[in-house]
């Protein structure tokens, strides 16, 4: 037998996405079989299998597959996050994707392990932002959802509940949620970070020419004292890849056949304020007369293709949403350090790698 098929083998969705990029190298001690829509790049020896999880009949072609594959965990990282990068721009096919997709991949682990199948580890990650733009300093995992106005948040809050619903149904499969904080590193483009970075990545010739130029959009905040003193925390994204190898090789305590696990993840070390994180960028914040304004130009950004942050993440760019991390560092013990190497500010610091290392070029509009 060899030494590739005595290997455990896991089944990553969203496998040629950005974590699951970044999760790939940490698998060495697993056969890995990816689903997307297309191949990883730069690993042509992951065999990718393209299931569209937004119809109903990828929960027959998950069970065909994971019985296949006699896969042992599933790791899903499948969900549309930027409607411009996936080129998923309906809201109801993307419902079907993140929420009703996420529920066919769980009936998928249930009748196969209803039928004598193997699926001990089901890893979901989820968002802070399923508790909403404002909390209290500091939530815990169980906080109230409040997410609303952004449709990733509010999509994100119904996987979740999807997923904590039918973790009793899984048979002996334990059941991760991860709900991270804003990820960050060199690798990664989201919303608040490209707010941040000032890029222009919408799809339209302006911000095309916006791109060739190194011109920079200013981060727009409203008037008012509070708004640059908001808190924001961050986890780098290979933190994140490095907190999923160590569950799948983590066994549930007391010998509990499965267990349903929830955390909060962010870097270490204190929140920054926005105020800190637009100093890391070398951003120019541009101060308007109240938040209507700030959203209204939001808009115009979007709807003319120059940027690719939507007006209804504003709410998230100007809010206040930190979390704690006590029972990460519990779950963790004496491997936190190993597994979260970055503090909050160091992830940040990371996202503006290659702007540091071309000097600080780019300009601001």
């Amino acid at each position: 037998m060899s030494e590739q098929s005595q290997k455990p083998t896991i089944l990553v969705t969203g496998v040629s996405g950005n974590l699951g990029r970044r999760l790939l190298p940490f698998l060495g001690d697993f056969n890995v079989v990816g689903v997307d829509r297309v191949p990883v790049p730069g690993h042509p020896e992951i065999t990718v299998h393209p299931i569209n999880l937004g119809q109903e009949s990828s929960c027959d072609e998950l069970v065909r597959l994971l019985r296949e594959s006699h896969a042992e965990a599933v790791v899903h990282l499948a969900f549309v996050i930027d409607p411009l990068l996936t080129g998923v721009t309906d809201r109801d096919l993307m419902w079907q994707i993140n929420v009703a997709g996420t529920a066919r991949v769980m009936e998928a682990i249930a009748e196969v392990n209803r039928h004598g199948g193997h699926v001990r580890r089901f890893l979901y990650p989820s968002s802070v932002a399923v508790y909403g733009p404002e909390t209290p300093p500091f939530v815990d995992e169980d906080a109230p959802h409040n997410a609303h106005t952004l449709n990733y948040a509010v999509q994100k809050a119904e996987a979740d509940a999807v997923v904590r619903f039918r973790a009793a149904g899984m048979g002996a499969c334990s059941v991760y949620i991860l709900r991270p904080h804003i990820f960050a590193g060199a690798s990664v483009e989201n919303y608040l970070v490209n707010a941040i970075r000032g890029r222009a990545f919408g799809n339209g010739k302006m911000a095309e020419w916006m791109r060739k130029k190194n011109l920079r959009l200013p981060l727009l905040l409203p008037f008012g004292k509070q708004y640059p003193e908001k808190l924001f925390q961050f986890v780098h994204v290979d933190d994140m890849a490095r907190l999923f190898n160590w569950l799948l090789h983590r066994t549930p305590p007391d010998e509990t056949p499965s267990e349903l696990l929830v955390m909060n993840v962010a870097g270490s070390g204190a929140p920054l304020t926005l105020k800190r994180c637009a100093e890391i960028a070398h951003a120019r914040v541009m101060r308007l007369p109240g938040r209507w304004l700030c959203a209204w130009v939001l808009q115009f950004l979007w709807d003319r293709g120059i940027s690719s942050v939507p007006p209804d993440a504003f709410p998230y760019m100007c809010g206040s949403y930190t979390m704690t991390t006590a029972k990460l560092q519990e779950v963790l013990g004496e491997d936190y350090a190993k597994v979260i190497q970055y503090s909050t500010e160091a992830a940040l610091e990371d996202s503006f790698h290659e702007e540091r290392a071309a000097g600080g070029s780019t300009t601001t509009a």
